[in-house]
């Protein structure tokens, strides 16, 4: 019997069942689609080829841009700190909450540190602190304490280990306090409080266990929740002029500027006269307004925050969303869904993204400035950075469903579908990650598996050539080709405790490292476990068996050797075995594979684990033949 060319479907088929899936592919790892065939998918290194900078907490967003002479700069937002990378070197650059006010003894000190003999544990008093558990405070001014904990060692970088009561908490230090210890640390200190961090696993609900214990007395309503956090601290991020943008989602809008001097020495500060609470941010263009979504009917009245309410500064003026006669300010509250999501600039217009729905923004220029349209239904947005816009056309995830909109809103057709939704974790919803590969014509998607509070899988559409894949590789936040001159990405580590960019005392584990994609064929200089699988396929359908004797590989670019097995079934829902002859090694050089593979329906898998191993398969020749039943 002549040789027989195997045709397989471009990319991966998880609607179908393994046998109705034949000719097609229905599972993989590691492995993209591109013209058609199947490849093993990019490496990648430590971002711009840096020994490793672990940055605290999950990174949620990244942005890359260049400043005004043209330098790139990077700027990372994790659920606890503020980074920005710019001249080779990274700095946290994240806002300061407070700042206290020295005292000069024998006044009572404004902070004072309290010492146990024989503990590690220090109570640190200032009235009124609003520090949560977690939280990042940096003394300086302080004295010994007389024995162990001496000015060196308060005089630091604090993780505040546990919060008390309002006027109380307790930072762990680096050294066991003695006897001596008794002061109270009075000299002129002065406690500069980082903005409230959020947890790196969202809460399902206010209730039991959710927020900080002691803020607040029995059976009392708070009067002030900002430090009670259903989601992970989320950044978002914008570019005005060379400067930064950051807007913390249901928190303050902040800037920074690399064209001053030693900006990495700088933190970012709070835009003066913006909303304090917002839930997304975005600045038009060619315009240039700064439009706060999901923000405050009172400008800098944190309880007028209005969900569905969209604000914008007046024209090239961030500092001024206060409506008047003389300037471009103003705002309108959407009326379809129960809260915005997210937004995206697109061709001509601003998406807005609700839980429910979707509306076009578009600049019309005095008296109106701008005109709100509702472009869908039922089609709401599942997180903050789970949508992107391509060249004018937008994707993005809902709960159940993908959607994109190219003048219409429409359910994204999926191979994939079930296999996402019937195993996604939607209460970690919100760290959902769409991320634009332009090289490769990709939009992916990362998201937490059902049973996983972290990202820990990835869904993939090629957007040219309509073909979906999967795979595992964990990415928080994603940087498309810019500034840069490779995708730039993220992956969190909830149990590190590696050193950071700088030293903080009382650490908990918990870190991101910043990877540059598409580099090398390796993850991080480890080998990539890539795979794929295809569909069950027969010679006749009925009774007649099938025996494949002989198989011709064709791989391009093969580095290294790959592993092809064959599984074999009598019957669809028959459990498969390999083939008597498995694994059979394909080497850069092999030119054809005997084997003895007998069944009535045969599937493939391939397979590369090696160090600097690379491959694009091409198609399969096989000699097979009807067999007996004996």
């Amino acid at each position: 019997m002549p040789l027989v060319r195997l045709f397989f479907t471009p990319g991966i088929d998880k609607q179908n069942t393994e046998y109705g899936a034949e000719g097609g592919w229905t599972n993989c790892d590691f492995v993209r689609f591109r013209y058609g065939l199947p490849e093993k998918l990019g490496g990648w290194t430590e971002f711009q080829g840096n020994s490793p900078v672990p940055l605290v907490g999950i990174v949620s967003d990244l942005l890359g841009w260049s400043n005004l002479d043209g330098s790139p700069v990077m700027a990372a937002g994790t659920n606890r700190k503020l980074y920005a990378y710019f001249g080779g070197a990274w700095g946290d650059i994240t806002p300061i909450r407070l700042t206290t006010t020295p005292t000069t003894p024998p006044a009572s000190p404004s902070v004072a540190f309290a010492a146990t003999n024989g503990l590690s544990l220090v109570t640190v008093t200032n009235n009124n602190h609003g520090a949560l558990t977690g939280d990042f405070v940096t003394f300086s001014g302080a004295v010994s304490l007389g024995g162990n904990v001496t000015a060196d060692v308060l005089n630091q970088e604090y993780e505040i280990t546990e919060v008390l009561t309002v006027n109380t908490y307790t930072i762990t230090v680096p050294v066991t306090a003695n006897a001596s210890d008794s002061g109270d640390g009075n000299g002129a200190v002065v406690a500069a409080y980082q903005i409230n961090t959020g947890p790196d696993i969202a809460a399902f609900d206010f209730g039991w266990g959710t927020g900080t214990w002691g803020l607040g007395t029995w059976n009392t309503p708070r009067t002030n929740v900002q430090g009670v956090f259903l989601d992970p601290a989320t950044w978002q991020f914008d570019t005005f002029g060379e400067d930064l943008l950051a807007q913390r989602v249901d928190g303050a809008l902040y800037r920074w500027s690399p064209g001053t001097n030693n900006p990495l020495t700088l933190r970012a500060v709070i835009v003066p006269n913006s909303p304090t609470n917002s839930k997304f941010m975005v600045v038009s263009t060619p315009d240039r307004h700064v439009v706060c979504f999901g923000t405050e009917s009172t400008v800098g009245t944190p309880g007028t925050q209005d969900p569905m309410l969209v604000r914008f500064s007046a024209q090239e003026d961030p500092e001024n969303f206060v409506e008047s006669a003389t300037n471009t300010a103003g705002g309108q509250r959407l009326t379809d869904g129960n809260t915005i999501i997210s937004a995206l600039r697109s061709r001509g217009q601003i998406l807005i993204f609700t839980d429910t729905s979707l509306h076009g923004m578009q600049y019309l220029g005095p008296p109106y400035t701008f005109g709100f349209q509702q472009l869908g239904a039922n089609c709401g947005c599942v997180g903050a950075h789970a949508a992107v816009d391509v060249n004018g056309v937008a994707y993005w995830m809902g709960k159940e469903a993908f959607y994109m909109f190219d003048g219409t809103v429409k359910k994204l057709p999926s191979t994939v579908q079930d296999y996402v939704f019937k195993d996604i974790n939607l209460v970690q919803g919100f760290k959902i990650a769409a991320g634009i590969n332009s090289e490769f014509n990709e939009v992916t998607w990362w998201y937490c598996s059902f049973t996983s509070d972290f990202i820990d899988r990835f869904v993939t559409y090629n957007y040219l050539e309509n073909v979906w894949s999967i795979g595992s590789m964990p990415r928080t936040a994603w940087e498309d080709v810019g500034a840069y001159n490779r995708p730039t990405a993220s992956e969190y580590l909830p149990l590190s405790n590696q050193a950071t960019l700088t030293t903080i005392q009382g650490l908990t584990p918990g870190r991101s490292e910043v990877y540059s994609q598409e580099l090398g064929v390796n993850g991080n200089g480890e080998p990539l476990l890539a795979f794929i699988e295809s569909g069950y396929f027969d010679i006749a359908d009925g009774e007649n068996m099938l025996l494949m004797s002989r198989f011709i590989p064709d791989f391009k670019e093969q580095v290294g050797n790959l592993v092809v097995n064959l599984f074999l079934r009598p019957y669809p829902q028959a459990t498969a075995s390999p083939s008597s002859t498995d694994p059979h090694l394909i080497t850069p050089t092999t030119q054809k594979v005997d084997t003895r593979a007998r069944g009535r329906q045969i599937a493939l898998r391939i397979t590369s684990d090696a160090l600097d191993s690379n491959w694009r398969f091409g198609t399969m020749r096989v000699w097979i033949q009807p067999d007996g039943l004996r």
